[in-house]
């Protein structure tokens, strides 16, 4: 007779640990519990079809009850929601409409309940023209809102990638959306020097952006709903989509031995295994390591959690497979632009005091005699022996393919050396010669080896009303009129050395160009001269484009 393995919950996690459970071992009896209609959807895939780029709502649906039986001989009862756990006599209890409360005991236990939206405790939250997105029936309710020939105009709370995403399918939809976000910036797995491309992309497709807005009530106005901010302002939609993040979905695990982080989370260790022996936990739920700096920390992404869900069925079947960690690498579509990063940001950083350094390029997406070529804006994180700690890139095209690459290589122990010597793939309409993560490498190699050395935008401030450093624009003339850094004299790379005479050799220059190659030539010809001197770091478009505010 085979184990009792039972799963709470289905989606990537729960539904992963079945398949693969069943793949190891035929004679496991495997019974999973859903408390919703749907075992396995595409939850990344919601807001798409609210904004009809998906037309057929049965493509959210990954899987079904009748196949897991059919292919797989998996017992799944939906509607059956586990509300309490019982880990020391191994048996949990399940309440149905159809068969009421009951018991089930078992050998293991997975738990897959995920996360759920956070709902704040304010005046009018629970009204009807409030709206939260994670499963599809939430999906169902939204669409028949937004379908609605009334419905003109949305608020969404929350600058996440839902809150984004949510804007970007409203606005296709002909829906007035304002975005409101308490933060100063949205998408806070990116810098602020990096987010701005998504903001003036936003602001450019007509999505108005209320950033440093915190919604303080509501209150429903017959057919319209308001918005109540903390500084005083008001605003009237019809109807209100809620994205300011989730929350574990745990409650039923208290009182049950299994020990939870401090926001809810389910510990477990790097088997997947809860602080109870036999039971495991996957998903959005679980606190897992960061790769990187390996401290605890959540990170909901369906990725790591179909990886987690195979580890526990390996684990189940006596396969010693560990979870290394979770590395934080995603990617959102912003209306014609794309984000993606890998590893860790600036603010992680400093949270956790890790000294870092930070280059900016910014490559075309491939050959620029080749026809459509687009600039890629990519920032690398890295340490003073190498190390990557993370990357953040937005562009048009080829932006995924080079996170993965970076991502790839910090999955691998690689450095900043090895950016340099990848061989990756190249003809004209995809790349160049030197690829884009190359480039990202051969900058960074530069810092390290003191060939150049750099400052980025935020210290500018250092050297606003002081006479000790002289800030010195290389670029042409005809850039230079078009906009410059506030204080910048004006000396073209190409006249540089002629006019190199002009320069106090008693005084730290600090150079730019438009994207930062220029400014290297030039600070290694005066550096080559006996002059102290930085350059700015993706040059005059990073400054341009970290200083866009949304109006």
């Amino acid at each position: 007779m085979g184990k009792k393995v039972l799963i709470v919950g289905g989606v990537a996690g729960g539904a992963s640990a079945a398949a693969r459970l069943r793949r190891l071992d035929e004679t496991t009896d495997i019974i999973m519990f859903e408390k919703g209609e749907f075992i396995s959807f595409a939850n990344c895939g919601l807001p798409y079809f609210i904004g009809e780029t998906i037309q057929e709502r049965s493509k959210l649906l990954v899987t079904s009850p009748e196949m897991m039986k059919n292919r797989f001989n998996i017992d799944v009862r939906v509607f059956s929601e586990v509300i309490k756990v019982d880990a020391v006599n191994k048996k949990v209890t399940i309440n149905s409409p159809k068969e009421g409360q009951y018991e089930e005991t078992f050998d293991n236990l997975i738990l897959s309940p995920g996360a759920k939206p956070f709902i704040p405790n304010i005046s009018g939250i629970d009204s009807k023209k409030i709206y939260s997105l994670r499963n599809v029936p939430d999906t169902d309710r939204i669409k028949k809102a937004v379908d609605q020939q009334n419905t003109g105009t949305a608020i969404i709370v929350g600058g996440g990638y839902i809150g984004v995403e949510m804007a970007e399918s409203l606005i296709q939809r002909g829906i007035e959306v304002t975005l409101l976000e308490n933060a100063p910036h949205i998408l806070s797995p990116f810098d602020s020097d990096m987010v701005a491309h998504a903001e003036k992309e936003m602001q450019e497709q007509g999505v108005q952006l209320m950033l440093n807005q915190r919604v303080e009530a509501f209150q429903d106005d017959e057919d319209k709903i308001t918005a109540y901010m903390k500084d005083g302002n008001k605003l009237t939609a019809d109807i209100v989509i809620m994205a300011i993040g989730v929350v574990p979905d745990t409650a039923f695990l208290q009182n049950s031995n299994i020990k939870l982080g401090q926001n809810g989370h389910i510990i477990v260790d790097d088997s997947m295994q809860t602080s109870v022996e036999s039971i495991y936990a996957v998903g959005d739920a679980v606190e897992v390591k960061h790769f990187v700096h390996q401290q605890n920390t959540a990170i909901p992404l369906a990725g790591p959690a179909n990886k987690q869900g195979r580890i526990v069925a390996d684990q189940i079947c006596g396969i010693p497979t560990k979870y290394k960690g979770t590395q934080g690498t995603s990617i959102i579509k912003i209306f014609d632009i794309t984000g993606a990063c890998t590893g860790l940001n600036e603010r992680n950083l400093n949270q956790v005091n890790i000294p870092y350094k930070v280059v900016h390029v910014h490559p075309l997406s491939h050959a620029g005699y080749y026809p459509g070529a687009k600039t890629i804006s990519l920032k690398l994180i890295f340490k003073e022996d190498g190390k990557i700690l993370g990357a953040q890139a937005f562009g048009v095209e080829g932006v995924d393919k080079r996170i993965d690459v970076i991502a790839t290589a910090m999955r691998l122990g690689g450095t900043i050396n090895d950016l340099t010597e990848l061989e990756l793939s190249y003809a004209p309409p995809y790349s160049s010669a030197k690829d884009p993560v190359n480039m990202a490498g051969y900058v960074a190699e530069n810092v390290l080896t003191n060939k150049t050395e750099v400052f980025v935008i935020d210290e500018l401030e250092k050297i606003r009303n002081q006479t000790s450093t002289i800030l010195i624009d290389v670029r042409t003339e005809q850039e230079f009129n078009k906009g410059s850094i506030e204080g910048a004299i004006h000396i073209p790379v190409d006249e540089l050395r002629e006019r190199k005479h002009e320069l106090d050799p008693n005084k730290q220059l600090w150079v730019y160009c438009q994207v930062g190659l220029r400014g290297h030539v030039a600070s290694r010809i005066l550096k080559q001269e006996g002059f102290k001197v930085k350059n700015l770091t993706g040059g005059y478009k990073s400054y341009d484009i970290a200083n866009f505010e949304p109006s």
